[in-house]
């Protein structure tokens, strides 16, 4: 697990909106998608992106995709209904290179509506990264039945993501045992060996799986892609809806294609100036001011609820508890305990698994935790954080070492008694040995000339804390970014905001831009 940017908004009633985490020991995984075969020479390092991209070749930029009904989701889920279309576009394998080699990305589209009144296609992407757009947005489509009224719906699995060459690492067996035997707060020199052997493992299988896809799945890649469906779609501009990671790509686009911005909304806002620590250290921050917001919903004193819950950890860390032939870790707890701070609907669900762990039963804690992890009922996982890790450590050249990290705990730890040590060594496991160099240690998202962009941020945003939210509306430019503030809990605001959700609504849909620093 690793709480990166993951948009799990788990109901109470049962389904999630998006997906987000990745990191070390429990990491989701199996082989649902296959990625092209690996040749001996490309899982090495990626080439510094020249300066200038060539030009797009009109086979490319020609294309018409093929609108088929869809199949059933990667996930054994129910297929989407009559009204949703599938199909497949070909994008370059390298953008330095578009001539060369192709790869498929996945759509999914709804057709508007009112036709007569239609504005064009509204593209999303839910976080994660790896987050599969075709499988997420025919469940997610009734909280944005407004929106298409007037838009087409599309979603997309990004490159390296499910039927988009997805990056493939480990299997159900190996990702099993990992979770089993894998402290994420090592606190020992065998836990920080295992640990670390571990996520050079993680490493070694993506090279093996998934060597030519690896080297190619950064999120400018991703904007550069975006750009092409746009044009394969038939749009003069971009109309898009990010949310968590989503807001990453919503700027990196932005930034490479100012004069094509369409429509824009990030919320869930992912600080770009923001390197591996300091994001380390905000959603250390921020998910243990979200404990303390649910602590204080139930009464409890924060810092005292903070200490009874670390204390179940330490507990759980020397005596794991028996869950039929499985155990509850302290490692999986934690990951049980993190996904249900996504949302404020969630925090009865936690107070019931945390007294029942307390009573010596883990089940509730690990259940919460297979659906944090994609694991089913069968013990199978799916594919996320394979593409997670695999986007965000191609995105990112930061390599923390583990002196490095092992000198962070403390400073972390006083931030968070619950969160700080995990994240702390978060910094060193998600990339170690990564086989791919990082493509810089900050994302652009500066866009002059852009049409405005809603960039909206929750106050007590665990995975996103909203000071990204401030940060990425000043870097995307004056006359650009627009600030919205949500007061109120959770990963991302649309439609558990009316406020929120109305402003956005506006926007789309009539093309009113809010004040900046509207507060909601």
């Amino acid at each position: 697990m690793s709480i990166r940017t993951r948009v799990t908004v788990l109901a109470v009633t049962g389904l999630l909106v998006t997906g987000c985490t990745g990191s070390g020991g429990a990491t989701p995984d199996a082989a649902r998608t296959k990625a092209p075969a690996p040749p001996p020479t490309t899982a090495g390092a990626a080439s510094p992106a020249p300066a200038v991209i060539p030009p797009l070749p009109a086979s490319l930029t020609g294309q018409r995709p093929d609108w088929k009904r869809c199949g059933a989701p990667g996930d054994g889920g129910e297929r989407p209904g009559t009204e949703w279309r599938c199909a497949t576009v070909k994008v370059p394998l390298d953008h330095a290179k578009p001539g060369g080699a192709t790869i498929p990305v996945a759509l999914i589209r709804k057709e508007a509506g009112r036709k007569s009144e239609r504005i064009g296609s509204l593209l999303f992407n839910f976080g994660g990264p790896g987050a599969s757009g075709v499988d997420i947005l025919p469940r997610a489509a009734q909280d944005y039945r407004k929106l298409g009224e007037r838009y087409d719906l599309v979603g997309f699995d990004p490159r390296g993501v499910s039927r988009s060459a997805g990056v493939v690492c480990r299997t159900d067996a190996e990702q099993a045992a990992a979770e089993a035997t894998v402290d994420l707060t090592p606190d020992s020199a065998d836990e920080e060996s295992a640990y670390l052997k571990d996520n050079a493992d993680f490493a070694a299988g993506c090279a093996r799986r998934s060597a030519t896809v690896l080297p190619h799945t950064t999120t400018t890649a991703t904007a550069r892609d975006l750009d092409l469906i746009r044009q394969v779609l038939g749009d003069a501009k971009l109309n898009y809806f990010g949310i968590s990671y989503g807001t990453q790509l919503g700027g990196t686009y932005a930034h490479l294609f100012p004069k094509n911005v369409g429509r824009l909304v990030l919320d869930a806002v992912v600080d770009p100036t923001a390197d591996t620590v300091g994001h380390a250290r905000h959603q250390t921050i921020g998910f243990q001011r979200a404990l303390d917001n649910y602590l204080k919903s139930t009464g409890q004193d924060p810092k005292a609820g903070t200490e009874r819950v670390a204390r179940l950890l330490r507990k759980l860390d020397r005596a794991p508890l028996k869950v039929g032939e499985r155990r509850l870790t302290e490692s999986l707890a934690l990951t049980g305990i993190a996904v249900t701070l996504y949302g404020q609907a969630n925090w009865p669900l936690l107070t019931d698994a945390l007294a029942e762990a307390e009573r010596g039963r883990g089940g509730a804690l690990l259940e919460l935790a297979d659906y944090y992890n994609d694991r089913d009922a069968s013990g199978h996982y799916a594919t996320q954080t394979h593409s997670q890790r695999a986007i965000s450590c191609a995105d990112s050249s930061d390599r923390g070492t583990p002196a490095q990290a092992k000198a962070l705990v403390p400073e972390f730890r006083r931030l968070s008694p619950v969160f700080g040590a995990f994240l702390a060594w978060d910094t060193a496991g998600w990339c170690a040995r990564w086989p791919v160099k990082g493509e810089r240690a900050t994302p652009e998202a500066s866009a002059p000339g852009a049409a405005p962009v809603l960039v909206v941020g929750t106050t007590g945003d665990p995975a996103t804390p909203y000071e990204g939210a401030e940060k990425m509306a000043k870097e995307l430019g004056p006359g650009v970014g627009v600030l919205v503030t949500n007061k109120g809990e959770g990963h991302g605001a649309y439609g558990t905001s009316a406020c929120v959700t109305r402003t956005v609504d506006a926007y789309f849909l009539k093309g009113t831009v809010p004040a900046y620093g509207t507060t909601c």
